[in-house]
């Protein structure tokens, strides 16, 4: 407890899912934090959280609208977070989209978007976080990625797949530029873990049993796994840690795939 007592967080796309697992964590270990959503939907889920963690962890919470792949709405998110909670120590770039398009359909407009939000995102919250980072010396960036940064993971979302390792090389690029100024960046990269997002994708019991039987841990991961990993990075005992991609995948990204592990798109998703 209190790992992070007099910090400010902010977390992208943090009103439901992973992000909200993380908001819980950051807030249990003391930290402030500013929860991101977008829709009129994910308000209400937003201020739920908000009003959570403050009548539970007895932190101050805000929540703040913006789309993060634009960078008008970026940059007035901070200035509110800054405002309202004080200048961000903690960036958590969880904010992300997989729609599931296969290649020779994706259209132009689902590999824009993906992009915008999944890689665009964190360049423009990380540019802005990180001039007061630097005059604080003080900073901690974690990137919320995937197994899908090292690993080709379904044959249809090519676009997800490409935009995950941009994201972890991103992460690894702006550890060598910030770590001088006493920043740490890092990422975390979950293999599926059974949230709203892969709700549909997981309803398939035949989809669910081959991700499951595919895992060196025979399970799933969960939430609360990814805001654990999170908090480490985010405390003071992860302070010589920069530049790294700590995977919460139960060992998927170091065993080789074998045959029954692959998916045959074309019954699954036709």
């Amino acid at each position: 407890m209190n790992k992070l007592k007099n910090r400010v967080a902010l977390v992208t796309g943090g009103s439901r899912g992973i992000g909200a697992a993380i908001v819980m964590r950051l807030a249990e270990e003391g930290a402030d934090v500013a929860i991101n959503y977008t829709s009129p939907r994910s308000f209400e889920k937003a201020k739920a959280l908000k009003e959570k963690v403050e009548n539970q962890f007895h932190i101050k919470a805000m929540v703040v609208k913006a789309n993060v792949g634009i960078k008008q709405e970026v940059d007035q998110m901070i200035d509110e977070v800054e405002q309202g909670l004080g200048s961000v120590d903690i960036l958590i770039n969880n904010a992300g989209i997989a729609p599931f398009e296969p290649f020779l359909s994706l259209s132009e407009k689902t590999w824009d978007e993906t992009y915008q939000t999944n890689v665009k995102s964190i360049f423009l919250t990380a540019q802005k976080v990180a001039k007061k980072m630097i005059e604080k010396r003080y900073g901690k960036i974690i990137n919320i990625t995937s197994t899908a940064s090292v690993l080709v993971t379904s044959p249809v979302i090519p676009h997800y797949i490409s935009s995950k390792a941009a994201a972890g090389h991103l992460t690894k690029a702006l550890a060598i530029e910030l770590g001088k100024y006493n920043i740490n960046v890092n990422a975390v990269g979950p293999s599926t873990v059974a949230t709203d997002m892969c709700q549909e994708y997981l309803e398939d019991p035949k989809i669910l049993e081959k991700e499951i039987e595919a895992n060196p841990m025979k399970r799933l991961g969960t939430e609360k796994q990814i805001g654990d990993a999170v908090v480490f990075l985010a405390s003071d005992e992860a302070m010589q840690i920069n530049g790294h991609l700590l995977m919460v995948d139960g060992g998927l990204t170091v065993k080789a795939a074998q045959p029954e592990d692959h998916m045959d798109h074309e019954e699954v998703f036709v």
